[in-house]
């Protein structure tokens, strides 16, 4: 048999119908690629389509075989006998391809299932987000290959409608998919830059303490400086003797307030700043937050302002000295259960509470977390 001599005599007879490559596709429910290498002979049309083509062009299926008319024409016992052939070539394949079929629709199955699954316990994470879009990536492609091998990709294949409505719905689906997995990498990119590009401010003059403490202008240096639990802290310290003072202002993508200092009183303003601090109290359930088991050692709790979410403001005295007039206030501010800075770098040890700890996934972090049921959404 030569195929380049069935090509040829394939594209004459086209020519004769006066029909484009594109035309004949269109009546056969093939491609254009398809009509392109019958005609050169690369490859010849499936039996079934065969018998349909000879109908059309009104030759024998003997002539396409061997590329030129002939006198006689099939008669109706050949064309049964192809028709039977065509027949037995299509169960054939079905049978082959039967437990592929069975395999492919199972899989669509699953995977529908778990796509739906993931969408319902959606969680703002950026590993779910790219879970999501992998898992309907992968029910797209197995639902081609089963339409493949199940022969309904070529029957859809033949209505163009119905094939440029599923190219859209995907592709949106794809789109929003991506939009999603772009706004989750956005925002944890947004997260990183700030973080990258936030400096820890450290403060050693006691003249910048009203910059941030008790400020009367809020800017976007001291967010929280208002806040009622400050209170503990002196409202001024301008003009006194100051000791020691050190305030660090850090702000990854929320205010971080570390400060630390020791006022030296005459006696008379010492016991005016005493009344006011024991009539402030302290939080008898500051032992319960950041596994914070009591007073720094060696000191005595004035005042303590505390909270299970921002941290502690306490003022202490130096334990059993009777002739003091010294007062240290601390400061450790944050939010989110949570302290980026070192508090050992940026805070003496004997001014911290004893247990003391607000780093990243420290237990009662974890703790409040899975109270609230509340999962990072930056992890993967």
């Amino acid at each position: 048999m030569d195929q380049k001599k069935t090509g040829r005599f394939l594209k004459q007879l086209r020519n004769e119908k006066g029909l484009t490559q594109e035309q004949l596709a269109n009546k056969f429910n093939v491609t254009n690629r398809s009509v392109s290498r019958w005609e050169t002979g690369s490859n010849l049309p499936d039996i079934s389509l065969l018998v349909e083509i000879a109908d059309f062009y009104d030759v024998d299926v003997r002539e396409i075989i061997d590329g030129e008319r002939k006198s006689e024409m099939m008669d109706n016992e050949i064309r049964e006998v192809a028709d039977k052939m065509a027949d037995y070539s299509n169960e054939g394949n079905r049978k082959k391809y039967l437990w592929i079929q069975i395999a492919g629709v199972v899989g669509v199955c699953f995977s529908l299932a778990s796509l739906i699954n993931q969408i319902i316990c959606y969680e703002p994470k950026l590993g779910r987000i790219a879970a999501i879009l992998g898992s309907f990536i992968s029910l797209v492609i197995m639902c081609i290959i089963t339409l493949y091998v199940t022969g309904l990709l070529q029957k859809i294949a033949r209505h163009k409608k119905l094939v440029f409505t599923v190219k859209i719905i995907t592709l949106v689906m794809l789109a929003i998919g991506a939009y999603y997995m772009f706004l989750g990498i956005f925002v944890i990119g947004v997260f990183a830059l700030n973080f990258g590009l936030s400096r820890k401010k450290v403060y050693n003059d006691p003249a910048d303490y009203n910059k941030f403490i008790h400020s009367e202008k809020i800017n976007s240096d001291n967010s929280y400086c208002s806040m009622d639990e400050f209170i503990v802290l002196p409202e001024k310290i301008d003009g006194l003797d100051v000791k020691e003072f050190q305030l660090t202002y850090y702000n990854p993508w929320d205010p971080q307030y570390v400060v630390y200092m020791t006022i030296d009183y005459d006696e008379a303003s010492y016991d005016t700043e005493i009344s006011r601090l024991e009539s402030l109290g302290i939080d008898g359930e500051y032992t319960d937050y950041y596994t914070v088991t009591g007073e720094p050692q060696g000191y005595d709790l004035v005042a303590m302002a505390a909270s299970d979410y921002y941290g502690f403001v306490y003022a202490m005295v130096p334990e059993g000295k009777t002739d003091n007039t010294e007062i240290t206030y601390c400061a450790i501010w944050f939010c989110n259960n949570m302290l980026d800075l070192d508090i050992h770098d940026y805070m003496p040890d004997e001014y911290l509470l004893p247990g003391f700890d607000a780093t990243m996934d420290n237990p009662y972090q974890l703790q409040k977390d899975e109270e609230m049921g509340i999962e990072n959404p930056l992890q993967f």
